[in-house]
């Protein structure tokens, strides 16, 4: 059974994501949080990808607050609450059911692909460090800086350009596509 603590060691143990909600008697939520925060350093060292560890910093601050949350809670509400995983282990047909993947599978890909691109340009430029001269590396490494912004960039403007077009698209189908149609014929003239 979980017991409310002490708000001093509350205070100290969440500043390790994971360790407050350990404190109080919640072993599956800390062990989770404290997964995900360390596991993530590793990926962004095994990867060699730093632009991962950004991802903790949300990690960090979710597990303080929660922990602060959970100690702020009503005696009732507190001694209710269940200890579980933040992914749940024992998943069933009806938790699948809620997620529908396919939602968001191009998100998903898109996540995906850019974590590999990322992962292949660090590799690229690692393998080039040691095979080109220094005076070719200093012009190489120069651009090689501006270029993952420059994607992101593109990979923004795509986004959002998408974005309005399918609200264009969203608007067309509600209102049968009469008034929208001639606004945009016009335009193309």
């Amino acid at each position: 059974m979980t017991k409310k603590k002490s708000g001093f060691w509350t205070f100290l143990f969440s500043w390790i994501p994971g360790a407050g909600e350990m404190y109080m008697g919640f072993m599956r939520m800390g062990i989770s949080l404290m997964i995900l925060f360390w596991g993530i350093i590793a990926l962004a060292v095994f990867f060699n990808t730093e632009f991962i560890i950004y991802i903790d910093v949300i990690v960090w601050f979710y597990s303080f607050f929660h922990a602060h949350n959970l100690r702020a809670m009503d005696d009732e509400d507190f001694y209710a609450l269940e200890d579980h995983y933040l992914i749940p282990v024992d998943m069933d047909q009806e938790f699948w059911s809620k997620i529908t993947i396919a939602k968001y599978r191009k998100l998903l890909a898109g996540i995906l692909i850019v974590f590999g691109v990322a992962v292949l340009w660090n590799s690229i430029l690692a393998l080039l460090y040691w095979s080109l001269p220094d005076y070719i590396w200093k012009y190489v490494s120069s651009i090689s800086r501006f270029v993952p912004q420059i994607v992101l960039g593109i990979g923004i403007i795509a986004v959002g350009l998408l974005l309005i077009r399918g609200k264009k698209q969203e608007l067309l189908e509600e209102d049968g596509g009469e008034e929208y149609a001639g606004e945009t014929d016009h335009s193309r003239s």
